[in-house]
């Protein structure tokens, strides 16, 4: 594969604890209750549509207004407590630098709004990227096709060519209704929640395998 997809939290950063925290600090504000897998389950679901099917499980019926609410509350609580503890992976800056030496095309396709991406990606894992697609990039976010279709575009990549690496069902399925074949990577969630996936890496030493001595 010539061309890599990356998404960005629970793959190359190992932010998701971090979000999910401040994910059910905001919830508890309204009175909504959940846990860090429930959260995991619906990482990079920013479109309130596919989200609400996660609060009518829990027998919550929020309006649209007040799901945006609990959204910004959560990323004032992500910048002001936790996005400056956030990390890389400790395998990943090893793992892009390889992939750039032999020529790989790389890009990073996350539903995190630019000024995240811009405040907790650093710049010695961001050089490695050619093309970022952002939340604000795409009009529908994973698990939507359009965030991995504009990075095939803006790569100029062959579907055949190229992989993507996630580690949630939103983002498999959205590689997956783009055409794309799919490295499920289990940071988050245990493989039975990312069966979609063509492949299940069980950590980053065996996605670096995967990636650099071929599928």
């Amino acid at each position: 594969m010539d061309y890599i997809f990356f998404d960005m939290d629970g793959v190359i950063l190992n932010s998701m604890p971090y979000h999910a925290r401040s994910w059910i600090e905001a919830c508890k504000h309204f009175g909504w209750h959940f846990t860090e897998e429930e959260v995991y389950l619906y990482e990079g679901a920013f479109d309130f549509e596919v989200v609400k099917e996660l609060f009518l499980k829990k027998g919550i019926y929020p309006d649209e207004k007040v799901f945006f609410k609990a959204l910004s509350l959560q990323k004032k609580i992500f910048h002001e407590k936790y996005a400056h503890r956030i990390k890389p992976f400790e395998e990943v800056p090893e793992l892009l630098a390889l992939l750039r030496e032999k020529g790989k095309k790389l890009a990073l396709v996350t539903s995190s709004h630019r000024d995240v991406v811009e405040k907790v990606l650093p710049e010695v894992i961001k050089k490695h990227f050619s093309i970022i697609v952002s939340g604000e990039d795409v009009k529908k976010r994973k698990p939507h096709p359009e965030p991995y279709l504009k990075a095939l575009y803006l790569s100029r990549a062959p579907k055949e060519k190229a992989v993507v690496v996630e580690n949630a069902p939103a983002g498999v399925c959205s590689a997956k209704n783009a055409g794309l074949r799919c490295i499920a990577i289990t940071t988050t969630l245990p493989p039975h929640h990312l069966s979609l996936a063509d492949i299940i890496a069980k950590n980053h030493k065996h996605l670096k395998e995967l990636l650099l001595n071929g599928l």
